[in-house]
C-alpha cells in the first residue's frame, strides 16, 4: 500500500508499484490535466509539483513516492484563477493548450523560486517544455504578467 497527497486530499494506492505516477494522476483518480507527451519525461507535458517542486509524472513510479505531496494543475489554486492562470488567459497564450499545464506548473516553480524573474531565469527554467505551436513569446509574457501579480 503506497500512500501519498494528490491536491490536499490523502490517497492509497494498492496496485501496480511501477504504475507512473501520470497513469495513476489520470487513470485512478481522473485528473486528466496532467498530460502524456512523450513518456520519457523530455517535453514537459507531464509536469506536476513533488514536494513543492516541478517533477516529471510520466517517469515517476509510485513505489517512489510513499508519504509524498504531489500538485497537479487541478490543484495549483482552487479556481483556478492562480496568477499564472489568470495571466494565461489574459494574455491568451494557449493555442492547441496541450502543452499548457506543464508549462504552467514549471513556471509556478520558477515563480516560487524567484519571484520576479528575468528572460534568462525564464529561459533557463522553461528549457526542456515543448510548445509545438510555439507560443514561447505569450508565455515569457505571462509569465513576466504573473511575477507583476505577485508584486
Amino acid at each position: 500500500m503506497i500512500t501519498l497527497t494528490v491536491n490536499g486530499v490523502r490517497r492509497s494506492f494498492d496496485g501496480d508499484p511501477t504504475m507512473p505516477l501520470l497513469w495513476y494522476l489520470r487513470d485512478e483518480l481522473a485528473l486528466t490535466g496532467t498530460k502524456y507527451g512523450c513518456g520519457i519525461a523530455q517535453c514537459g507535458a507531464c509536469t506536476v509539483h513533488l514536494g513543492g517542486e516541478p517533477a516529471r509524472a510520466c517517469q515517476l513510479p509510485l513505489s517512489a513516492l510513499e508519504g509524498a505531496d504531489v500538485v497537479t494543475i487541478e490543484g495549483l489554486h482552487p479556481q483556478g484563477e492562480h496568477p499564472l492562470q489568470l495571466a494565461w488567459r489574459e494574455i491568451d497564450v494557449p493555442q492547441c493548450g496541450f502543452c499548457q499545464p506543464g508549462q504552467i506548473m514549471q513556471a509556478a516553480g520558477l515563480l516560487k523560486r524567484t519571484p520576479k524573474p528575468g528572460d534568462q531565469d525564464i529561459d533557463a527554467a522553461m528549457n526542456g517544455h515543448i510548445c509545438r505551436c510555439g507560443t514561447y513569446p505569450r508565455i515569457r509574457a505571462a509569465i513576466k504578467a504573473a511575477a507583476g501579480e505577485q508584486a
